[in-house]
C-alpha cells in the first residue's frame, strides 16, 4: 500500500466520523485555532470547549488579549490546569500585536518564533489554519504511525525528528489534502488507536496495520501509570490560585495558610507560583495574581 492510500483511507474515515468541534469550522480564524491548540495540550476536549468559547468571546483578536493584564488571562484560564499556558498565550498575543499587526503569521519559522509556540503547535496552526503541508505530530499521531507502519506498540516517551519524517512521508503532496490527512491521523489516534483500549475492529487501517498483523505485541517493560494529582504540589498550586483568582486585591498570607495544612508544602507551592511569574508579592505578607490591576 502506498503512502497516498494510507492517507486516503484515514481521511475517508475522518470525513464520516470526525467530532464536531467548533475550532474545526471552516470560518474559524487562525487566532482561534492557535488558542484551541494551546488549551488542548494535556487537557481533554470536554474541559476545553467552554473555556475556548469564553476566551474568544472576551478576546476575539490577539490585540484584545495583549491589552489586558496577565492576571486576567490567569483568571480566565480557570481550572484548565498548567496555568503558565495562560501567560504564554498572552505573551504570544503581545508578540502578534507588536510584530505581526495582530495577525497570526502563515510562515512556519515565524510561528515557531512566537512565545509559547513549539514545534507541534506551530505545525498544527500552519496546517489547520492555513492548509499547509506539515507533519502535525502529537502523542496520538506518533502512536498511530508506530503501530500501523512499523508494528511497534508505541513510539516512546518523546517526539523525535524521525517521527516528523515518518509522518510527513504519509502525507499527500497537495497541501490542503495533507492538512486534512494530518487532522485524520490525530482523530484516529485519539478515538480509535488509543493507548490502552485500541478498537482495531473500527479502524480503517486495520487491514494494513503492521502492529495488528504482528498480533498486537505489548510494549516491553512496565506500563506507565497515570500521573497522580491528589496531594501533589500541583494540587496545592491550584488551590492557591483559586483563592487569588476569586479575590479582588491582595490576599493576606494568613488566608492562603487556610488552603493547605502542610506548611512546608504550601510554602513550596506558593514560591513556585511566584517563580513561574503567576503570582506576585504585594507587601510583606500578601500576594496577588501577576500584573493585577484590580488592587485595592
Amino acid at each position: 500500500m502506498s503512502e497516498t492510500q494510507f492517507a486516503e483511507m484515514a481521511t475517508r474515515w475522518y470525513d464520516q466520523n470526525a467530532r464536531d468541534l467548533p475550532w474545526r469550522e471552516p470560518d474559524v480564524g487562525a487566532w482561534a485555532i492557535l488558542v484551541s491548540e494551546i488549551m488542548l495540550q494535556q487537557t481533554p476536549v470536554v474541559r476545553v470547549l467552554p473555556a475556548w468559547r469564553a476566551w474568544l468571546a472576551r478576546w476575539p483578536v490577539p490585540a484584545a488579549l495583549a491589552a489586558d493584564t496577565p492576571a486576567e488571562a490567569i483568571r480566565m484560564w480557570g481550572r484548565l490546569g498548567y496555568p503558565r499556558r495562560a501567560l504564554r498565550l498572552r505573551e504570544c498575543a503581545v508578540a502578534l500585536t507588536q510584530r505581526h499587526d495582530g495577525v497570526v503569521p502563515t510562515d512556519l519559522d515565524a510561528l515557531l518564533a512566537l512565545p509559547g509556540v513549539g514545534s507541534y503547535t506551530a505545525r498544527a496552526v500552519a496546517a489547520f489554519a492555513y492548509g499547509q503541508r506539515h507533519p502535525v505530530v502529537d502523542t496520538n499521531v506518533r502512536r498511530l504511525v508506530a503501530r500501523a507502519v512499523t508494528g511497534l506498540p508505541d513510539a516512546g516517551p518523546a517526539t523525535r525528528p524521525a517521527d516528523l519524517v515518518a509522518t510527513e512521508e504519509l502525507l499527500p503532496v497537495e497541501p490542503a489534502r495533507a492538512a486534512r490527512a494530518s487532522a485524520a491521523f490525530m482523530e484516529l489516534g485519539a478515538l480509535v488507536c488509543t493507548a490502552r483500549g485500541p478498537r482495531c475492529g473500527e479502524c480503517p487501517l486495520a487491514e494494513v496495520c503492521a502492529w495488528r498483523a504482528a498480533g498486537r505485541p505489548a510494549a516491553p517493560g512496565p506500563t506507565r501509570r497515570p500521573q497522580q494529582y491528589a496531594g501533589t504540589d500541583r494540587q496545592v498550586r491550584g488551590l492557591l490560585l483559586a483563592v487569588l483568582r476569586e479575590t479582588v486585591g491582595p490576599v493576606p498570607g494568613e488566608r492562603l495558610d487556610l488552603v493547605w495544612t502542610d506548611d512546608v508544602q504550601r510554602a513550596r507551592a506558593l514560591a513556585g507560583l511566584v517563580q513561574d511569574g503567576l503570582v506576585e508579592r504585594a507587601g510583606a505578607d500578601a500576594y496577588t495574581l501577576a500584573g493585577d490591576r484590580r488592587l485595592i
